[in-house]
């Protein structure tokens, strides 16, 4: 069977329900057509919540709610019947449970590959990500993160490597395709003081007519003639909460939501359209270190940046926004508990990341000094036992974590253990999870979206939307 197939014989499924139930079947269309139309996008703005379980979009909703005193973006949506709604399975060629690089080109290429590969199948066949298709007829194509632009996500849509890990050649494959704008962090992968073949990709870059960013006030000087190359940070950008906390930071690297409209800025005039993808990379970084301080507000950050879509694409009309995850991480969840109101309403007062406060506690600090140090940044007074458990680690008696993302090896799971009996908030793990993904589409092509997909199908949504063959 042809894979655009699959959405016309869908077509014919619903036909035959309605003949068999009409009333049952007329209730379902009502309800998942609302604000759907089959003209033609185009534009697309794909949006991803990396390792958002349905713990995190909860826990963020209810932080919003509770501490912010208005819904989040998302659940507003919801709230409002904007959007159609279903659940997506992520599985890989090679595992039940997949990791970004895998999903993303299950979007990308229309395939399940192996996890750790990049639009290369087991068998050794490139498959040609979307957002190439896409720039082979005439649109104008982008990615925004707030991890490294070369990381796992952003790659699955535009290019096609063995391993996920060879950064520095995704950066010259970014540059051979010409994507229009790229933004996120990932200097080491740019920077010939950090590469290991001494490439300046900073001057290839600008040769072939790019704006190069390095700083948020850079971007006021975006010239929409050019294209843009925004990298504003070693590695991954700061975590939204520690961001906040310092005006240096705060000046100088600009947010999802701000990097989103830049990006649709630079992107909308094009006669032939644009397509788009924005991800929230340190949900799943935030998900790895059991940090649910740093979680929720890299999660809100992601709301920030619906918001900025979804604005320009109701006014646009013909912009269709999806808003999913690629796979669970960590599944949290607020545990039930005579004080898990209280507890949870504790959150406010986290003023930093865990990763921010284990990095700070010193080997020479005495346990009363780690205790008022705690105090000092979440509000949260140790008894001596878990002082001395937190001290235990700098002091040689016991090991950190390993983990991805957890370069000096500390003890995020312990931390994130002593935290539960003040804020409620339970893990199951420190990766990933095999949970159906949530997907919402607003805009012209969603009435392709089916209540259950595959996540392969969602690349031939995105080129039936677009009205785009799939003849390359």
């Amino acid at each position: 069977m042809k894979r655009r197939s699959f959405f016309k014989l869908g077509s014919l499924a619903a036909l035959g329900s309605t003949i068999l139930n009409p009333i049952e079947s007329f209730a379902s269309a009502n309800e998942t057509t609302i604000n759907a139309t089959n003209k033609k996008a185009k534009n697309i703005i794909f949006m991803v919540s990396d390792g958002m379980s349905t713990g995190t979009l909860n826990l963020a909703n209810i932080y919003s709610n509770r501490i912010l005193g208005k819904s989040s973006n998302w659940l507003q949506l919801y709230l409002d019947n904007k959007v159609s709604r279903g659940l997506m399975d992520m599985a890989s060629a090679s595992s039940i449970v997949t990791d970004s690089a895998a999903a993303s080109s299950s979007w990308g290429g229309g395939f399940r590959i192996n996890n750790g590969s990049l639009n290369v199948s087991p068998s050794g066949e490139e498959h040609l990500p979307i957002w190439q298709k896409f720039k082979l007829k005439g649109k104008k194509a982008g990615c925004v993160t707030t991890v490294p632009v070369t990381h796992a996500t952003p790659a699955g849509f535009t290019v096609s490597l063995k391993s996920r890990n060879d950064q520095s050649v995704i950066s010259e494959e970014y540059l051979r395709i010409g994507y229009d704008v790229l933004m996120g962090g990932g200097q080491q992968y740019f920077a010939a003081e950090h590469r290991k073949d001494k490439k300046d990709m900073y001057v290839a870059f600008e040769k072939q007519n790019y704006v190069v960013a390095k700083s948020k006030s850079d971007l006021k000087n975006t010239d929409k003639s050019k294209k843009l190359l925004g990298v504003f940070d070693f590695d991954a950008l700061p975590y939204q909460i520690d961001r906040k906390q310092s005006t240096e930071l705060t000046n100088t690297i600009p947010t999802l939501a701000e990097m989103t409209e830049i990006a649709i800025n630079q992107m909308k005039d094009h006669k032939e359209g644009f397509v788009l993808q924005v991800e929230s990379g340190k949900v799943d970084w935030a998900a790895h270190a059991n940090d649910i301080s740093a979680l929720i507000h890299e999660q809100l950050q992601f709301d920030d940046a619906i918001a900025v879509a979804m604005k320009f694409a109701e006014q646009d009309g013909n912009t269709l926004v999806v808003i999913t995850t690629d796979h669970g991480n960590a599944n949290p969840g607020l545990i039930y508990g005579k004080f898990a109101n209280d507890h949870f309403d504790s959150l406010s007062k986290y003023n930093h990341t865990n990763e921010y406060i284990l990095n700070n506690i010193k080997n020479n600090q005495s346990e009363s000094q780690i205790k008022e140090f705690i105090k000092s940044t979440i509000n949260v007074e140790l008894d001596d036992e878990d002082a001395k458990t937190i001290a235990s680690y700098y002091n040689g008696l016991k090991k950190g974590d390993d983990g991805l993302y957890n370069y000096k090896h500390l003890p995020f799971k312990a931390f994130a253990e002593i935290q539960k009996k003040h804020n409620s908030v339970g893990w199951i793990s420190m990766d990933h999870s095999a949970d159906y993904v949530e997907v919402a589409m607003f805009g012209p092509g969603n009435h392709l979206h089916k209540p259950f997909m595959k996540n392969t199908d969602m690349h031939y949504l995105l080129l039936e939307a677009a009205e785009v063959e799939n003849k390359f």
